[in-house]
């Protein structure tokens, strides 16, 4: 009991910034995650609370990885040739994928002998977004012997976060939206044909 209403305390803390109790603590933190690496392994989860609801667990096995990414729109370098204005298209760019999942395969391709099981925000700052990736070895003796986890172990979960497997995955490719109005989206964007440019 005493547990779940101390993840109750700590889910309201980050649901309310700006006004609790841990917001300078968290502009501490700033300072340090921008001077530090951008993939960079953390010892315990920031947010236990977030960290718990996606499948982390403190045993043998599991590593939370802290992973910065860029703010703000995407640029390209200005085109230097015959094109009307409109073609020119160097401003206001959206990638495929999202932040997070960008932040979820760095760290993937970080520790290249673990999966990436989820991610949740902990911060930014004026340039960056600061995630943490919850990453699982496949090949552990405690994964594999854990039935509510051993799933990762399987062959079909290999390079899961490159082919869109993680909940920020599922959300960039368009499947949060149930089997009605999406039908175009599965089983993939390309195999509709539909290819976003």
């Amino acid at each position: 009991m005493q547990s779940s209403s101390t993840y109750s305390v700590v889910r309201g803390a980050w649901k309310g910034l700006k006004g609790s109790e841990i917001y300078d603590l968290q502009k501490q933190r700033m300072v340090g995650w921008r001077n530090s690496l951008s993939v960079e392994r953390v010892e315990k989860p920031t947010r236990i609370d977030r960290a718990r609801e996606l499948g982390y667990k403190s045993k043998q096995g599991f590593v939370v990885v802290r992973s910065r990414v860029r703010r703000g729109g995407r640029h390209r370098p200005k085109i230097m040739g015959g094109r009307r204005p409109r073609r020119l298209a160097y401003n206001k760019l959206t990638p495929k994928k999202s932040i997070q999942w960008i932040a979820e395969e760095r760290a993937a391709d970080k520790y290249p002998n673990l999966e990436v099981l989820n991610s949740y925000y902990v911060g930014e700052d004026g340039s960056y977004k600061y995630y943490e990736v919850i990453l699982v070895d496949p090949d552990s003796p405690v994964i594999i012997s854990d039935p509510k986890i051993n799933w990762i172990s399987e062959d079909t979960q290999k390079g899961r976060v490159y082919r869109g497997l993680t909940s920020a995955g599922y959300k960039g490719r368009g499947l949060r939206t149930g089997r009605t109005g999406s039908s175009k989206s599965r089983p993939s964007i390309r195999a509709n044909g539909r290819i976003r440019r």
